[in-house]
């Protein structure tokens, strides 16, 4: 299959108007434009917040931005005015997905709502809205940040080491756990709507994302009633399962059951370890988790991390040395796996999902703000005129390139 674009992929002939900024949602409908889905991302006149999130910069693109908005096509509508929501309207005739991560109530103080406007007029829609704390409840219709969530939704509390404070994750792993979520729950919706021929609401918020990754702390407290304790990289409900210190740099060990912890002390040369009361089983490995690392680290010390990494491996031990991130993007493994990608001078991460059929691909390089709007609007109908003064009006906002296209075009026809 392919979409209105010519490109290959799962989700050919799906589009999708994206209205959201920053990065839950834009990491979202990448996931969607890596598989095919034409995504057309509409900013407002002043662009998505990231665009300046920097540095590093390249070509006037911030790299923050350029992780999250590949694979799609760039308007820039000002959607406060009647005339840039009848432009949006006149979209959502043919797309099959809205989504947004406006704050609540926006789209209703736009004469947009889901449940009186939009759901009336495109029955077939499916309507997604990333929220902070969702529309309703105590907390419904608050503001929501990555950071905040981490700290408000207990991940803070259980990240950090046992004799320090609580630690931010180094990642924004609510802004993208809740992206993948919001994929996911589009990818059900559209499925359903095979069935139904019905669109319907979803509601994802980062505060419910948040929680549902609280595994498994919050299955621990739930079974328990006890309070979660940070234990640095140590893992709460098994050992060894944690960073070990050698020679050349720190190893993490992940061994999750008495078949590996018997195969890695006998290669470490102490085959009795695994015989030893205390560490018969995973449940006392963790009740004697301080003896047992006090054993591991005095065998590791002299060790190199590499070499360790790979035989373990080998033989059936996870374990793996910690890499600098430059390392990995340039490690033989992830060249094999195209997981760095590189178009038209973009450079970024490749597309975890291998398709034997319909894969996906990196087909566009992030853009500049508007720079579609025109190319948008013309294969919809439009004429040059009526664009020319959407953006005359300042409606429509298009790209030094675009709008020397439309010159061109206006001259040829005159």
């Amino acid at each position: 299959m392919t979409n209105s674009t010519g490109a290959f992929g799962a989700l050919a002939g799906t589009t999708i108007v994206d209205l959201t900024r920053v990065l839950g949602g834009p990491y979202c409908t990448q996931i969607l434009a890596d598989h095919g889905a034409e995504v057309i991302k509409i900013e407002p006149p002043t662009g998505d917040e990231t665009r300046g999130w920097g540095p590093p910069f390249r070509d006037g693109l911030s790299a923050y931005f350029s992780g999250a908005n590949r694979n799609k096509e760039f308007m820039a509508l000002d959607l406060s005015k009647a005339e840039g929501r009848d432009v949006l309207f006149k979209l959502l005739e043919t797309a099959d997905v809205l989504i947004h991560n406006f704050k609540t109530g926006t789209l209703e103080k736009w004469a947009m709502g889901w449940t009186e406007v939009l759901q009336p007029r495109f029955p077939r829609l499916i309507y997604c809205h990333i929220t902070g704390f969702g529309d309703e409840g105590p907390m419904g219709g608050l503001p929501g940040y990555d950071a905040v969530i981490q700290a408000l939704s207990g991940t803070m509390s259980i990240n950090g080491l046992q004799d320090g404070g609580p630690l931010r994750m180094g990642t924004p792993i609510v802004d993208l756990g809740t992206g993948m979520t919001a994929a996911i729950a589009i990818l059900m919706a559209l499925l359903e709507r095979e069935k139904s021929g019905l669109g319907q609401k979803l509601d994802v918020s980062l505060y419910d994302s948040a929680i549902a990754m609280l595994h498994p702390q919050a299955a621990n407290v739930l079974m328990t009633g006890k309070p979660s304790k940070r234990i640095g990289n140590a893992h709460p409900n098994i050992s060894p399962y944690d960073l070990f210190p050698t020679r050349t740099a720190p190893v993490f060990l992940a061994i999750g059951n008495d078949r590996q912890f018997a195969k890695l002390c006998a290669f470490l040369g102490k085959p009795d370890l695994a015989e030893d009361a205390r560490f018969l089983d995973n449940a006392r490995r963790v009740e004697n988790r301080d003896a047992l690392r006090g054993e591991l680290m005095a065998l590791l010390a002299d060790r190199d991390a590499e070499s360790l990494t790979e035989t373990l491996l080998g033989i059936g031990v996870p374990a793996g040395a910690v890499r600098d991130l430059r390392e990995v993007l340039d490690h033989p493994h992830t060249r094999f796996q195209h997981m760095v990608v590189e178009i038209d001078g973009y450079r970024g991460t490749g597309i975890p999902a291998k398709m034997s059929r319909t894969p996906g691909a990196v087909r566009r390089a992030p853009g500049a703000l508007g720079q579609d709007s025109r190319a948008v609007l013309r294969a919809r109908g439009w004429s040059e005129r009526q664009i020319a003064d959407l953006v005359a009006a300042g409606i429509l906002v298009a790209g030094e390139e675009d709008e020397a296209e439309a010159a061109h075009e206006m001259e040829t026809s005159a």
